[in-house]
Protein backbone atom coordinates (compact mmCIF):
# COMPACT_ATOMS: atom_id res chain seq x y z
CA UNK A 1 0.00 0.00 0.00
CA UNK A 2 1.68 3.48 -0.98
CA UNK A 3 2.56 5.86 1.52
CA UNK A 4 -0.16 8.90 1.81
CA UNK A 5 1.73 11.87 0.24
CA UNK A 6 2.88 14.15 2.96
CA UNK A 7 0.73 17.59 3.79
CA UNK A 8 2.80 20.37 2.58
CA UNK A 9 3.26 23.00 4.77
CA UNK A 10 3.05 27.20 4.74
CA UNK A 11 6.05 28.05 3.74
CA UNK A 12 6.65 24.73 0.95
CA UNK A 13 3.24 26.14 -0.56
CA UNK A 14 4.39 30.04 -0.94
CA UNK A 15 7.33 29.29 -2.37
CA UNK A 16 5.89 27.09 -5.04
CA UNK A 17 2.79 29.68 -5.79
CA UNK A 18 5.64 32.14 -5.63
CA UNK A 19 7.57 30.21 -8.36
CA UNK A 20 4.81 29.99 -10.29
CA UNK A 21 3.51 33.32 -10.50
CA UNK A 22 6.98 34.69 -11.01
CA UNK A 23 6.82 32.98 -14.36
CA UNK A 24 3.07 33.98 -15.02
CA UNK A 25 4.72 38.06 -14.92
CA UNK A 26 2.76 39.02 -11.61
CA UNK A 27 4.25 42.03 -10.25
CA UNK A 28 4.45 40.90 -6.42
CA UNK A 29 4.23 37.10 -6.92
CA UNK A 30 5.68 36.59 -3.12
CA UNK A 31 2.78 38.88 -1.54
CA UNK A 32 0.17 37.79 -3.61
CA UNK A 33 0.98 34.28 -2.53
CA UNK A 34 0.87 35.33 0.74
CA UNK A 35 -2.56 36.68 0.49
CA UNK A 36 -4.09 34.33 -1.41
CA UNK A 37 -2.68 31.31 1.05
CA UNK A 38 -4.01 33.04 4.03
CA UNK A 39 -7.42 33.65 2.32
CA UNK A 40 -7.87 29.67 1.78
CA UNK A 41 -6.43 28.92 5.26
CA UNK A 42 -8.88 31.55 7.21
CA UNK A 43 -5.86 33.77 8.77
CA UNK A 44 -4.39 36.92 7.60
CA UNK A 45 -1.04 37.51 6.16
CA UNK A 46 0.53 37.90 9.47
CA UNK A 47 -0.59 34.65 10.50
CA UNK A 48 0.96 32.69 7.33
CA UNK A 49 4.10 34.30 8.38
CA UNK A 50 4.34 33.55 11.54
CA UNK A 51 3.52 30.03 11.24
CA UNK A 52 5.46 28.73 8.11
CA UNK A 53 6.03 25.30 9.49
CA UNK A 54 2.17 24.89 9.98
CA UNK A 55 0.19 22.36 7.50
CA UNK A 56 -2.22 22.89 5.45
CA UNK A 57 -4.84 20.68 4.66
CA UNK A 58 -6.64 19.12 1.46
CA UNK A 59 -9.44 21.87 1.85
CA UNK A 60 -8.08 24.63 2.35
CA UNK A 61 -5.00 23.36 -0.66
CA UNK A 62 -7.59 22.96 -3.18
CA UNK A 63 -8.96 26.70 -2.77
CA UNK A 64 -5.51 27.92 -2.69
CA UNK A 65 -4.83 26.31 -6.24
CA UNK A 66 -7.86 27.47 -7.83
CA UNK A 67 -7.04 30.57 -6.45
CA UNK A 68 -3.12 30.75 -7.79
CA UNK A 69 -4.85 29.45 -11.04
CA UNK A 70 -6.93 32.73 -11.53
CA UNK A 71 -4.25 34.54 -10.68
CA UNK A 72 -1.68 32.85 -13.38
CA UNK A 73 -3.93 34.06 -15.70
CA UNK A 74 -3.51 37.66 -14.46
CA UNK A 75 -6.68 38.39 -12.61
CA UNK A 76 -6.46 40.69 -9.54
CA UNK A 77 -6.06 39.89 -6.47
CA UNK A 78 -8.66 41.78 -5.50
CA UNK A 79 -10.95 40.57 -7.18
CA UNK A 80 -9.89 36.90 -6.47
CA UNK A 81 -10.02 37.52 -2.74
CA UNK A 82 -13.20 39.44 -2.93
CA UNK A 83 -12.03 42.22 -1.37
CA UNK A 84 -9.33 45.20 -1.09
CA UNK A 85 -8.30 47.38 1.68
CA UNK A 86 -8.58 50.60 1.80
CA UNK A 87 -8.06 53.78 4.44
CA UNK A 88 -8.46 51.24 7.14
CA UNK A 89 -11.52 48.92 5.50
CA UNK A 90 -12.23 45.98 3.52
CA UNK A 91 -13.82 47.42 0.15
CA UNK A 92 -15.66 44.53 -1.41
CA UNK A 93 -14.31 44.16 -5.01
CA UNK A 94 -15.29 42.35 -8.07
CA UNK A 95 -15.78 43.42 -12.06
CA UNK A 96 -18.45 45.41 -11.56
CA UNK A 97 -15.81 48.25 -10.72
CA UNK A 98 -12.20 49.86 -10.22
CA UNK A 99 -10.09 48.66 -7.48
CA UNK A 100 -9.53 51.16 -4.86
CA UNK A 101 -5.96 51.81 -5.50
CA UNK A 102 -4.15 53.57 -1.76
CA UNK A 103 -3.24 56.83 -3.88
CA UNK A 104 -6.92 57.31 -3.41
CA UNK A 105 -6.86 57.52 -0.10
CA UNK A 106 -4.95 60.80 -0.56
CA UNK A 107 -8.73 62.35 -1.85
CA UNK A 108 -10.30 60.75 1.30
CA UNK A 109 -8.27 62.73 3.64
CA UNK A 110 -8.41 65.91 1.91
CA UNK A 111 -11.57 65.81 1.50
CA UNK A 112 -11.92 64.96 5.50
CA UNK A 113 -9.39 67.97 6.22
CA UNK A 114 -12.35 70.36 3.88
CA UNK A 115 -15.55 68.54 5.77
CA UNK A 116 -14.09 69.55 8.56
CA UNK A 117 -13.58 73.47 8.51
CA UNK A 118 -17.11 73.56 6.37
CA UNK A 119 -18.55 72.43 9.28
CA UNK A 120 -16.89 73.90 12.30
CA UNK A 121 -16.22 77.81 10.41
CA UNK A 122 -18.95 78.73 11.76
CA UNK A 123 -22.03 77.64 14.15
CA UNK A 124 -24.46 75.59 12.30
CA UNK A 125 -28.03 76.58 12.93
CA UNK A 126 -30.57 74.51 14.71
CA UNK A 127 -32.51 73.00 11.90
CA UNK A 128 -29.48 73.67 8.84
CA UNK A 129 -29.57 71.23 6.00
CA UNK A 130 -26.68 69.15 5.84
CA UNK A 131 -23.80 69.86 3.82
CA UNK A 132 -23.77 68.08 0.50
CA UNK A 133 -20.82 66.43 -0.87
CA UNK A 134 -20.65 64.24 -4.09
CA UNK A 135 -18.77 61.24 -4.98
CA UNK A 136 -18.65 61.60 -8.87
CA UNK A 137 -18.30 58.19 -10.27
CA UNK A 138 -17.78 56.43 -7.38
CA UNK A 139 -17.63 52.75 -8.81
CA UNK A 140 -17.34 50.63 -5.62
CA UNK A 141 -17.99 53.75 -3.41
CA UNK A 142 -14.80 53.17 -1.76
CA UNK A 143 -14.20 57.37 -1.39
CA UNK A 144 -17.99 57.68 -0.30
CA UNK A 145 -17.76 54.88 2.34
CA UNK A 146 -14.32 55.84 3.58
CA UNK A 147 -15.44 59.61 4.22
CA UNK A 148 -19.04 58.53 6.24
CA UNK A 149 -17.22 56.41 8.67
CA UNK A 150 -14.49 58.55 9.30
CA UNK A 151 -17.20 60.91 9.75
CA UNK A 152 -18.84 58.97 12.09
CA UNK A 153 -16.08 58.21 14.27
CA UNK A 154 -15.58 61.96 14.43
CA UNK A 155 -19.51 62.17 15.57
CA UNK A 156 -19.56 64.76 11.82
CA UNK A 157 -21.30 62.06 9.87
CA UNK A 158 -25.12 63.24 10.72
CA UNK A 159 -24.31 66.80 9.48
CA UNK A 160 -23.08 65.56 6.10
CA UNK A 161 -24.78 63.68 2.94
CA UNK A 162 -22.81 62.12 0.54
CA UNK A 163 -24.47 61.82 -3.05
CA UNK A 164 -22.67 58.98 -5.13
CA UNK A 165 -23.18 59.09 -8.54
CA UNK A 166 -22.07 56.69 -11.43
CA UNK A 167 -22.90 55.79 -14.91
CA UNK A 168 -22.74 52.40 -14.82
CA UNK A 169 -25.44 50.56 -13.26
CA UNK A 170 -23.08 47.65 -11.84
CA UNK A 171 -20.99 49.78 -10.44
CA UNK A 172 -24.00 51.83 -8.14
CA UNK A 173 -24.94 49.05 -6.63
CA UNK A 174 -21.54 47.20 -5.61
CA UNK A 175 -21.57 51.21 -3.64
CA UNK A 176 -24.74 50.47 -2.11
CA UNK A 177 -23.82 46.80 -0.74
CA UNK A 178 -20.05 48.20 0.27
CA UNK A 179 -22.74 51.12 2.10
CA UNK A 180 -25.19 49.02 3.79
CA UNK A 181 -21.98 46.08 4.38
CA UNK A 182 -20.34 48.70 6.33
CA UNK A 183 -23.69 50.26 8.35
CA UNK A 184 -23.01 54.33 6.15
CA UNK A 185 -25.80 54.21 4.05
CA UNK A 186 -28.20 56.14 6.14
CA UNK A 187 -25.75 58.79 5.07
CA UNK A 188 -25.58 58.50 1.34
CA UNK A 189 -28.01 58.53 -1.54
CA UNK A 190 -27.23 57.03 -4.73
CA UNK A 191 -27.89 58.12 -8.27
CA UNK A 192 -27.48 56.83 -11.70
CA UNK A 193 -26.14 58.73 -14.31
CA UNK A 194 -23.51 60.93 -15.94
CA UNK A 195 -21.28 63.22 -13.63
CA UNK A 196 -23.95 65.54 -12.16
CA UNK A 197 -26.24 67.70 -13.58
CA UNK A 198 -25.61 71.22 -14.91
CA UNK A 199 -27.23 73.26 -11.81
CA UNK A 200 -28.03 71.76 -8.41
CA UNK A 201 -29.48 73.43 -5.45
CA UNK A 202 -28.32 73.48 -2.83
CA UNK A 203 -24.85 73.41 -4.23
CA UNK A 204 -22.03 70.79 -3.16
CA UNK A 205 -20.10 71.88 -0.49
CA UNK A 206 -17.09 69.30 -1.73
CA UNK A 207 -16.96 67.31 -4.84
CA UNK A 208 -14.58 63.99 -5.26
CA UNK A 209 -14.17 62.57 -8.46
CA UNK A 210 -11.74 59.73 -9.62
CA UNK A 211 -12.86 60.00 -13.60
CA UNK A 212 -11.27 57.81 -15.89
CA UNK A 213 -8.08 59.75 -16.76
CA UNK A 214 -5.98 57.18 -18.48
CA UNK A 215 -4.91 57.97 -22.07
CA UNK A 216 -6.98 55.77 -24.56
CA UNK A 217 -3.67 55.11 -26.47
CA UNK A 218 -1.78 53.56 -23.12
CA UNK A 219 -4.72 51.25 -22.33
CA UNK A 220 -3.01 48.22 -24.70
CA UNK A 221 0.29 48.48 -22.48
CA UNK A 222 -1.15 48.43 -19.30
CA UNK A 223 -0.64 46.22 -16.74
CA UNK A 224 -2.55 42.56 -17.22
CA UNK A 225 -4.34 43.03 -14.54
CA UNK A 226 -5.87 46.35 -15.86
CA UNK A 227 -7.36 44.38 -18.91
CA UNK A 228 -10.18 42.46 -16.12
CA UNK A 229 -11.10 46.04 -14.69
CA UNK A 230 -13.80 47.88 -16.56
CA UNK A 231 -12.69 49.88 -19.90
CA UNK A 232 -14.94 52.69 -19.60
CA UNK A 233 -13.81 53.37 -15.60
CA UNK A 234 -9.92 54.11 -17.23
CA UNK A 235 -10.13 54.79 -20.73
CA UNK A 236 -10.32 58.98 -20.50
CA UNK A 237 -10.11 59.81 -24.31
CA UNK A 238 -6.65 60.97 -26.34
CA UNK A 239 -4.72 62.75 -23.35
CA UNK A 240 -6.89 61.19 -20.95
CA UNK A 241 -8.52 64.22 -19.52
CA UNK A 242 -12.19 64.06 -21.42
CA UNK A 243 -14.06 63.01 -18.84
CA UNK A 244 -12.62 65.40 -15.81
CA UNK A 245 -13.27 68.59 -18.49
CA UNK A 246 -16.70 67.91 -18.73
CA UNK A 247 -16.54 67.74 -15.05
CA UNK A 248 -14.75 70.98 -14.64
CA UNK A 249 -17.44 72.51 -17.24
CA UNK A 250 -20.24 71.66 -14.67
CA UNK A 251 -18.36 73.40 -11.19
CA UNK A 252 -19.88 76.75 -11.53
CA UNK A 253 -23.13 75.25 -11.29
CA UNK A 254 -23.07 72.72 -8.76
CA UNK A 255 -19.94 73.88 -6.57
CA UNK A 256 -20.73 76.09 -3.75
CA UNK A 257 -18.95 79.70 -3.55
CA UNK A 258 -16.43 78.13 -0.82
CA UNK A 259 -16.77 74.78 -1.43
CA UNK A 260 -14.06 72.85 -3.23
CA UNK A 261 -13.38 69.83 -6.16
CA UNK A 262 -11.41 67.53 -5.50
CA UNK A 263 -10.03 65.58 -8.85
CA UNK A 264 -7.67 62.16 -9.32
CA UNK A 265 -5.63 62.71 -12.24
CA UNK A 266 -2.27 60.69 -13.57
CA UNK A 267 1.35 61.20 -12.54
CA UNK A 268 1.92 62.85 -15.79
CA UNK A 269 -1.41 65.62 -15.71
CA UNK A 270 -0.54 67.69 -13.40
CA UNK A 271 0.28 70.97 -15.64
CA UNK A 272 -2.36 70.25 -17.87
CA UNK A 273 -4.81 69.94 -15.38
CA UNK A 274 -3.99 73.08 -14.26
CA UNK A 275 -3.97 74.85 -17.73
CA UNK A 276 -7.61 73.33 -18.26
CA UNK A 277 -8.63 74.68 -15.38
CA UNK A 278 -7.33 78.45 -15.63
CA UNK A 279 -9.27 77.63 -19.54
CA UNK A 280 -12.48 76.55 -18.30
CA UNK A 281 -12.73 78.47 -14.88
CA UNK A 282 -11.28 81.62 -15.07
CA UNK A 283 -11.07 83.76 -11.56
CA UNK A 284 -10.57 80.14 -9.74
CA UNK A 285 -7.63 78.61 -8.50
CA UNK A 286 -6.69 74.81 -8.94
CA UNK A 287 -3.36 73.24 -6.77
CA UNK A 288 -2.03 69.91 -7.53
CA UNK A 289 -1.31 67.96 -4.83
CA UNK A 290 1.29 65.44 -4.56
CA UNK A 291 0.72 61.76 -3.29
CA UNK A 292 3.51 59.90 -0.70
CA UNK A 293 5.72 58.88 -3.93
CA UNK A 294 6.05 63.11 -4.48
CA UNK A 295 4.23 62.42 -7.98
CA UNK A 296 1.06 64.61 -8.78
CA UNK A 297 -2.09 63.04 -8.05
CA UNK A 298 -4.99 65.59 -6.65
CA UNK A 299 -6.34 68.41 -8.10
CA UNK A 300 -8.07 70.94 -5.59
CA UNK A 301 -10.15 73.19 -7.49
CA UNK A 302 -11.81 76.07 -5.76
CA UNK A 303 -12.98 79.91 -6.29
CA UNK A 304 -9.77 82.00 -5.64
CA UNK A 305 -10.24 84.60 -2.87
CA UNK A 306 -9.45 88.10 -3.97
CA UNK A 307 -6.21 88.66 -4.25
CA UNK A 308 -4.85 85.36 -4.48
CA UNK A 309 -3.17 83.78 -7.43
CA UNK A 310 -5.89 82.51 -10.04
CA UNK A 311 -3.61 79.40 -10.42
CA UNK A 312 -1.06 77.31 -8.83
CA UNK A 313 1.06 74.06 -9.34
CA UNK A 314 2.51 72.39 -6.56
CA UNK A 315 3.89 69.03 -6.50
CA UNK A 316 4.44 69.09 -2.29
CA UNK A 317 2.88 66.73 -0.03
CA UNK A 318 -0.69 66.97 0.13
CA UNK A 319 -2.16 67.66 3.61
CA UNK A 320 -3.52 65.38 5.85
CA UNK A 321 -6.73 65.37 8.34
Amino acid sequence: MAEPAPVPTVAALVTSATERLAASGAGSPRLDAELLLAQAVGTDRAGILAHPEALVGDGPRAAFEAAVVRREGGEPVAYIRGFREFHGQAIATDARALIPRPETELLVDTALGIVNALLTAAPRPEGAPALRVADVGTGSGAIAVALVTALRRRQMAEQVLVEASDLSADALQLARENAVGHGVADRMTFALGDLLPERVEPRYGVICANLPYVASGELAGLAKDLSFEPREALDGGPDGLDVVRRLLDLLPGTLADDGVALLEIGADQGEAIVREAAARLPGWRCIVMADLAGLPRLARIEQAPVGDPDDAFTSGPGPQA
